[in-house]
């Protein structure tokens, strides 16, 4: 779907990532990336905060029932497969990701589109939005400028 092709997002923070934060699958992405990101490249923000219902709603995303995770790269915003690729290559060792690209993709999405349709299914969802420990609270992002 054309619409989830890259967006502009120069305004943005780089690195942000918006997530579904009562999906277990997403909320076990962000645990992932967590660790690995040892240069605090990544920032978060759960679609369920005010910030992350307006990040939504400029990308097309339905905060109700989220098709994608979104990230912000290079000013761009990438969802779907390249949201994945674009997270995976930048942590450390994760270069390999980057002959994922290869495949087209519609191919990607078309797979991706699978998992994320049976997400909650597959791997269970939260009553509640992620809550970040104290330890990695500055790394989640509650309100953006222009969002408030």
């Amino acid at each position: 779907m054309s619409q989830w092709t890259p967006q502009p997002a120069d305004d943005l923070p780089d690195g942000l990532i918006l997530f579904d934060g009562v999906c277990m699958l997403c909320s076990g992405m962000v645990h992932f990336v967590l660790p690995r990101d040892r240069e605090s490249r990544f920032r978060f923000v759960a679609i369920q905060t005010e910030a992350g219902k307006t990040l939504a709603g400029r990308f097309g995303i339905d905060p109700a029932n989220p098709e994608t995770v979104a990230v912000t790269r290079g000013g761009q915003a990438l969802f779907k497969s390249d949201c994945a690729i674009a997270i995976g290559r930048a942590l450390p060792g994760g270069g390999w990701v980057s002959i994922l690209g290869v495949i087209p993709r519609p191919l990607r999405d078309f797979l991706y589109d699978r998992v994320a349709r049976n997400r909650y299914r597959l791997f269970g969802k939260r009553d509640v939005c992620l809550v970040p420990t104290p330890e990695v609270r500055a790394r989640f992002i509650a309100d953006l400028p222009g969002t408030a």
